[in-house]
């Protein structure tokens, strides 16, 4: 699985993450919900987040907002996966989606200190960590709403500027990416 996102034309819209939360929280893949998302400490699940940092001016470079998507990034080689002490975090060698195991998650959280971008999480009311799952079922064309189509995945499809790319990319004979044109 290749991804690619252009942080130059992101403009921190949110619609990644709504899309995100809404086909985890109430679509196929869901429940994901909120725990007291009005209260004091409101708790939950987002697997793709938006940050937003402001830049000073650099010489001819005038101020502005950068804009930073923050998902799984489903690495090549996952600190999630080599840290779990079961077994739980996995990659997907067909693919390279970076999962986890529900049934095998003992939540020991080791998956969450380790990860670069935070972005497993551990959820106390299921006592397991949670990721994204790169919406595996849309990309099979298993999600019921595609009717057996593949199609890609909610943070894609719901990006305003097409700021994501993503697909499978063709490994040579010798392990390096392989010229697909």
């Amino acid at each position: 699985l290749g991804l690619v996102i252009d942080l130059d034309i992101c403009v921190g819209c949110h619609a990644c993450a709504v899309a995100c939360k809404e086909w985890n929280a109430g679509g196929f893949a869901g429940p994901l919900p909120d725990e007291d998302p009005y209260g004091a400490e409101p708790d939950g699940v987002w697997f793709n987040r938006v940050h937003s940092y402001e830049l000073e001016a650099l010489g001819s470079q005038p101020a502005s907002t950068l804009h930073f998507p923050r998902s799984c990034l489903h690495c090549e080689t996952p600190a999630c996966v080599s840290v779990c002490p079961t077994g739980a975090s996995y990659k997907r060698e067909a693919d390279g989606i970076v999962l986890i195991d529900q049934s095998r998650c003992r939540g020991y959280r080791k998956c969450v200190a380790q990860c670069p971008y935070k972005k497993p999480m551990f959820r106390a009311t299921t006592r397991v960590s949670e990721k994204c799952i790169a919406c595996y079922p849309r990309i099979e064309g298993k999600d019921p709403l595609t009717e057996g189509e593949p199609m890609e995945t909610r943070c894609m499809a719901a990006c305003v500027g097409k700021i994501r790319l993503q697909g499978l990319v063709r490994i040579g004979d010798d392990g390096k990416w392989a010229e697909d044109r």
